[in-house]
């Protein structure tokens, strides 16, 4: 009996957790905005599909829209600043331009922090730069809040 109080209860919780998520996207997508999470695993060795990346948050947060990125894998290179100024993809633009917009606009870059630490990515790298550290449970999480969401 205690089960099917238990089932009924997380089910009750979810369908509200459901409702209140999708009232909070509505809204702001009433308003012209929407939150997008650009996602990237893609480093400097793919010039053109990371730099492809940026120009896409560059894009939306040109538009009006809320734009958090969250850097993974090899894409945590992409903040050193040597990457930033030297890398350039086919038809996608320059990484440096369309990284100081990003940060002009109001944007933050979550880092992976295990995906840094691999690659010898530290503060020092990272110093000036609307970055943060983060564990995959904040990738999820932004994930849920975002309206939408672009992987590279």
């Amino acid at each position: 009996m205690n089960l099917i109080i238990s089932k009924n209860l997380i089910l009750l919780f979810s369908i509200f957790a459901f409702g209140y998520s999708a009232v909070a996207q509505t809204e702001t997508a009433i308003e012209g905005k929407l939150n997008i999470l650009v996602h990237i695993t893609t480093g400097p060795e793919n010039p053109t599909k990371a730099a492809l990346a940026f120009l896409i948050a560059k894009t939306a947060v040109e538009e009006g829209h809320n734009v958090t990125l969250f850097l993974a894998g090899d894409a945590v290179q992409l903040l050193r600043n040597d990457v930033l100024d030297n890398l350039a993809g086919l038809g996608t633009g320059n990484l440096r331009p369309h990284y100081e917009a990003i940060v002009k606009g109001g944007s933050k870059f979550y880092l992976s922090g295990m995906s840094s630490k691999s690659r010898g990515l530290t503060e020092a790298d990272l110093q000036e730069k609307p970055t943060e550290f983060a564990m995959p449970s904040v990738l999820l999480q932004l994930a849920i809040e975002s309206d939408r969401m672009f992987v590279y």
